[in-house]
């Protein structure tokens, strides 16, 4: 298994879910920046849009960090990273699942863009309903599924942190604990040291 990656980037939920999983891959960076370094071959193919990350996995070939997640959780961590298909949890795992990019990403591009809120217009809804939603998903806890951490996590997980970073995130303790107890865990903290090593 090759994870075609770039420091920095969305690659590092894919390293961090690769890190839970606790499968054996290789990194190949790939500077994005370099059109030179795009031309593996492997990564061309997994990548059309030639962004990371990518996986080649055998014969399999994927890009964008929410279908590897879920491909890893459904491939090599089924009933503790994903639940099975006919888990109850299923549906809320994939809505958790996809929240980041279908929701959390936009959200917060319309608050750094300045962009005017359409809620009922605008896919995502709008950046203040984004956060009301996390916290309400977040209320059960101490994880989106409850007392079961998931890629979900991962992915939400990912996302959260790095608005927190950038100083883009309400006062919300729900929110601030959950992001706290992300960055605890082993697998994002060996993913992160991976970041700071390249």
């Amino acid at each position: 298994m090759r994870l075609f990656w770039c420091p920095r980037t969305r690659a590092s939920r894919a390293v961090w879910m690769l890190e839970e999983a606790g499968i054996d891959y290789e990194r190949v960076c790939i500077d994005i920046r370099d059109a030179e370094s795009k031309s593996d071959a492997g990564f061309r193919a997994a990548s059309p849009m030639g962004k990371v990350p990518a996986l080649e996995d055998g014969d399999i070939a994927l890009a964008d960090s929410a279908a590897i997640c879920l491909y890893i959780a459904d491939r090599y961590a089924s009933g503790s990273l994903a639940p099975p298909v006919d888990d109850a949890d299923r549906g809320r795992f994939l809505y958790w699942m996809f929240f980041s990019p279908g929701t959390m990403e936009p959200a917060m591009a319309e608050k750094i863009g300045g962009w005017t809120s359409r809620r009922g217009q605008h896919g995502w809804g709008d950046f203040d309903s984004m956060i009301v939603t996390l916290e309400e998903g977040l209320s059960q806890g101490p994880w989106l599924l409850g007392q079961r951490f998931s890629a979900a996590d991962v992915m939400v997980g990912s996302t959260a942190a790095f608005m927190r970073m950038f100083d883009l995130l309400p006062d919300s303790p729900l929110i601030d604990s959950y992001v706290d107890r992300c960055l605890a865990r082993p697998a994002y903290q060996r993913a992160q040291a991976m970041e700071s090593a390249d």
